[in-house]
């Protein structure tokens, strides 16, 4: 039988042998198998010309339902294990012993040479330590501290967001939507209506009553703070319109941002020095203040009073943003990486040290999408994360110009910034994950492709992927026989891959450490082929099911074209299990 598609082309199931073979001998159609919900392969013929070529659809015996090519459910969000972030690797939590350490659920280094910190407990107690510059601990004097000092005034409010500047200030907001403020004030940036110095944590409330604050963002000596229901309050330091009042007078209290983000919904905020960006729900993104380096984007240099529109970035959705000393960082839906503005150090990616005055398109010619950016307005440093793993930086990196994005061996962007950065901050809340807090399974997704512990590699496409031999084994038949039959694999630090992509490989072997496969229904062709070569049945019939989920009019022949690159067995026109029933 046929059905019409939206598209104009039919689509033929249900057909006999000898219908298939006209079929094949014609040059109109186009066929693809896919699987039935009885793991049975099922064959559909697509006819690319509006002319059957003479040929009927079989009668059926009874009536049968047309068969509708589905839309795929929406694909289940990865549940994703971050590697653990060792707080280690920044030097004032040496002075911490390990049951201290262990208690860590947040934590965030800041100061103008990395020489403060603050951190959550699991019991939501908040402790700092350090130099203690202009007050900045909120510890009620201005004495420095090697042991740490429990903040009493926030004891049990979960921290939800903070941020520091250069005095430094910090600005804290919690789960139920409060905002605190402490240290410098000589710029009015804690809020209060005074410049004298926060000792204490003060709440902030002047223009914001009623009003939930779920995230805070830091310059030099300028704050911002975004409401739940999208708005964005700014106030302090205002000499280059940072504050986006229209003026260039300091600013003693919150005040809402308006003219041209009036009526519209913010979703997130960031700050540079001394400029202010703001990315809304659409994807629309905004910036305003000092703009000598072109770190607004707008494509001009000149500083911007009120929000001004990217327009550079339209048509794009833009759902993250990042401000560096003066430079910005933009990540669209599509995993795309745009930046702009300063580029003294090469912080912007593009292989040279030119400032750019409008967003330039970096990382185009890497595979795998962007999925986080990284910086910090006290930086040079810009680091991004991609959807496989892979962690990158570029920019000031201990005192060398790092032009283009440097692949580097890090499970996360915050170690980028605990081992190059100068100074080496936290260029946001850290939040912890602990061994004791997960499964076994959790362990194993945890460890996948990392470094630090894998005693083997295999190299893909000129990439590595990090494994543990033990866990092949224990998972894997055909690792099992090549690790105790004398393979020469056996005795190799590094194992090369070439009748496979890396993609397809990286999956597989994720698989073995999850029993998950994320791939688009192109590669998973690609990985059907691997398991059917490794025998891993449970494998094919993950694939399988990805396959049949995943065909629609738009893919079905970039799904043949991969069926081809790949060689797979999954399109043989002689299958003698057809039917009619939708996939």
């Amino acid at each position: 039988m046929t059905s019409e598609c939206p598209s104009g082309p039919k689509i033929w199931t249900g057909l006999e042998r000898k219908t298939i073979a006209k079929l094949k001998a014609a040059a109109w159609y186009v066929w693809y198998p896919y699987i039935s919900d009885d793991n049975n392969e099922v064959t559909a013929l697509f006819c690319v010309s509006g002319d059957s070529g003479g040929l009927t659809a079989p009668a059926s015996p009874s009536p049968v339902s047309p068969v509708l090519t589905p839309t795929p459910p929406p694909r289940r969000a990865r549940v994703r294990y971050p590697a653990m972030v060792d707080v280690g690797k920044w030097p004032l939590f040496t002075l911490l012993g390990a049951q201290e350490v262990s208690r860590i659920r947040q934590a965030c280094v800041f100061g103008t040479s990395a020489n403060e910190a603050i951190y959550i407990t699991q019991d939501d107690e908040v402790f700092v330590f350090g130099l203690n510059c202009s007050n900045c601990l909120g510890t009620g004097d201005s004495q420095s501290t090697m042991v740490p000092k429990k903040l009493d005034f926030l004891r049990g409010k979960k921290v939800v967001s903070l941020s520091y500047g250069s005095g430094p200030h910090v600005l804290l907001a919690t789960e139920g939507g409060e905002l605190f403020a402490w240290g410098h004030n000589g710029y009015s940036q804690l809020g209060n209506g005074t410049t004298n110095q926060g000792v204490s944590p003060i709440l902030v409330s002047t223009n914001l009553q009623n009003k939930k604050i779920t995230q805070v963002a830091c310059g030099s000596h300028h704050s911002l703070a975004l409401t739940h229901d999208g708005e964005v309050f700014a106030w302090g330091y205002n000499n280059c319109g940072q504050v986006g009042s229209g003026a260039t007078a300091n600013q003693p209290t919150p005040r809402r941002v308006t003219n041209c983000l009036q009526g519209k919904v913010v979703m997130g905020i960031a700050c540079g020095q001394t400029s202010s960006m703001a990315v809304l729900d659409n994807g629309e993104v905004f910036g305003w203040g000092y703009n000598g380096n072109g770190q607004l984007g707008v494509g001009n240099n000149g500083n911007q009073l009120t929000p001004c529109r990217l327009a550079a970035l339209q048509g794009l959705c833009v759902l993250q943003i990042a401000s560096g000393y003066a430079h910005s960082l933009a990540l669209t839906d599509e995993g795309l990486l745009y930046a702009w503005g300063a580029n003294t150090y090469g912080q912007l990616g593009t292989g040279n040290k030119s400032n750019q005055l409008s967003p330039v398109h970096i990382m185009a010619e890497k595979e795998s999408r962007i999925v986080e950016i990284a910086a910090c307005h006290s930086t040079h440093t810009s680091a991004c994360k991609t959807q496989s793993g892979q962690v990158y930086m570029w920019g000031q990196c201990r005192g060398q110009s790092i032009v283009l994005p440097h692949l580097t061996h890090f499970s996360c962007t915050d170690d980028v910034f605990a081992c190059f950065a100068t100074p080496s901050v936290m260029w946001r809340l850290l939040s912890m994950e602990h061994d004791d807090f997960l499964t076994v399974a959790q362990s194993l997704r945890k460890e996948f492709d990392s470094p630090e512990t894998a005693d083997l590699k295999f190299s893909v496409d000129g990439k590595y992927i990090h494994v543990h031999k033990a866990v092949l084994k224990i998972r894997c038949e055909h690792f099992r026989s090549m690790f105790q039959s004398h393979w020469t694999e056996d005795m190799k630090e590094v194992i090369e891959i070439d009748q496979f992509s890396y993609p397809v490989y990286r999956s597989f072997l994720e698989f073995l450490y999850t029993d998950n496969v994320d791939l688009p229904p192109e590669d998973a062709i690609g990985l059907l082929d691997l398991a059917t070569s490794y025998c891993e049945n449970r494998l094919k019939r993950l694939c399988q099911h990805i396959i049949k989920r995943g065909i629609t009019v738009e893919n079905a022949f970039s799904l043949l074209s991969a069926a081809v690159r790949y060689d797979a067995e999954v399109m043989d026109p002689g299958c003698p299990r057809l039917t009619s029933s939708p996939c």
